[in-house]
């Protein structure tokens, strides 16, 4: 349990101060190991863990930030990234048996790209700034409303963190391997890893 705490912890922290230093340090938003907790959560955590974890760093950061920056604490839009979240963490738990690092990349790509429409959707649905129409919609997947970084930003910063981290974890994993935890994990050889 103690593993499950001490990551719990540095989530939080890290979603926490790149929360306040994001408008500072416009490559920290969206930049966060949280999709990847998700995702590779499974390999190493029981099912119960492995998807309640991502959802509490997600809610206890999220009531840190949100009293700091004075925003509601229940939205549509924060519903979503906890749904967007979870099906992530669900796509994970599919993958539990899986010890390939190529898929576990593609299923982080998947699951920045859903997390990324999911919650642009659902802000375009709720947002009175966005029209209801399909402009509308592109509006909200690429340039965003007048007066914010474009969300085709967060979508970038997304997708690296989410590969990043996700990359990092499942190599921490590999080093691990001899260890009762990760026995069969299993990485390709040197040059193989397109093929992965």
């Amino acid at each position: 349990m103690t593993p499950t705490i001490i990551m719990f912890i540095a989530v939080v922290l890290y979603r926490i101060l790149a929360g306040y230093w994001g408008a500072e340090y416009s490559w920290l938003l969206n930049f966060s190991p949280l999709a990847a907790v998700a995702l590779c959560g499974p390999l190493v955590f029981p099912r119960c863990v492995a998807l309640i974890l991502p959802l509490a760093i997600l809610l206890v950061s999220d009531l840190v930030l949100n009293a700091h920056f004075g925003a509601a604490l229940i939205t549509g839009e924060m519903l979503a990234r906890y749904g967007a979240l979870a099906f992530v963490a669900l796509l994970g738990l599919r993958l539990r048996e899986c010890r390939r690092v190529g898929t576990f990349l593609l299923a982080s790509l998947a699951g920045s790209t859903g997390f990324y429409l999911i919650t642009n959707t659902v802000s375009w649905l709720t947002d009175p700034g966005y029209v209801k129409t399909v402009a509308g919609w592109c509006q909200a997947l690429t340039v965003g409303l007048p007066g914010y970084l474009p969300t085709w930003t967060f979508f970038r910063n997304s997708l690296v963190s989410d590969l990043c981290f996700t990359l990092v974890f499942v190599g921490c994993l590999a080093l691990v391997s001899q260890t009762s935890v990760v026995k069969k994990f299993k990485m390709p050889q040197r040059g193989n890893l397109a093929n992965a």
